[in-house]
């Protein structure tokens, strides 16, 4: 396992200018998630580790810390988590692999969003992959790594023959994994 760059920035905020298949009012929903979900456990910058197959990339989180309203507003642990893993997940491809969101999936398609590089014609879904992402503020990466192998049979189970990638946000531990599901 090699480092593949040091110290990228996450990119994070402003997905919708890049990501096709975001909003900006979805966007930005998921970077303020993120932002609450990064608070809980760290002061901004902190580092995180992108873990692509064997490859690792060095990455640096940089957000404004959340006020009390917008904590308030994502008192949900559960979906402060999941919709701030979205945004660091879709990240996190972009960054690793050079994918971008192009669409959000269809349930049971054993995936969160379509993603593909910038050249594909996003109602072209056969020229896209598949990508699932789970967040989460398990305490070590011995349980991220079990987030991921569930989330790796629930791709496969999934009803689309499209290849695709999974990605699992542990924000307290600052580790990404990325799997290419085949």
């Amino acid at each position: 396992m090699g480092v593949v760059s040091a110290r990228e920035l996450l990119p994070f905020g402003n997905l919708a200018e890049r990501h096709p298949g975001l909003t900006h009012a979805i966007a930005e929903n998921y970077h303020e998630a993120a932002r609450v979900c990064l608070h809980r456990h760290h002061n901004s910058p902190t580092e995180f580790s992108i873990r692509n197959g064997g490859d690792t990339l060095e990455a640096i989180a940089v957000w404004d810390p959340p006020d009390r309203r917008v904590v308030a507003a994502w008192g949900n642990d559960t979906d402060a988590t999941e919709a701030g893993g979205y945004a660091c997940a879709i990240a996190a491809v972009e960054l690793a692999e050079g994918l971008f969101a192009v669409r959000r999936a269809e349930t049971l398609t054993g995936a969160d969003y379509y993603i593909a590089n910038r050249e594909v014609d996003i109602d072209d879904l056969e020229s896209c992959l598949r990508l699932e992402v789970s967040g989460t503020d398990a305490p070590t990466r011995a349980t991220l790594e079990y987030r991921l192998k569930e989330k790796i049979e629930q791709t496969r189970r999934g009803r689309s023959n499209l290849p695709a990638f999974t990605a699992v946000v542990g924000f307290r531990v600052q580790l990404i994994l990325i799997e290419r599901v085949l």
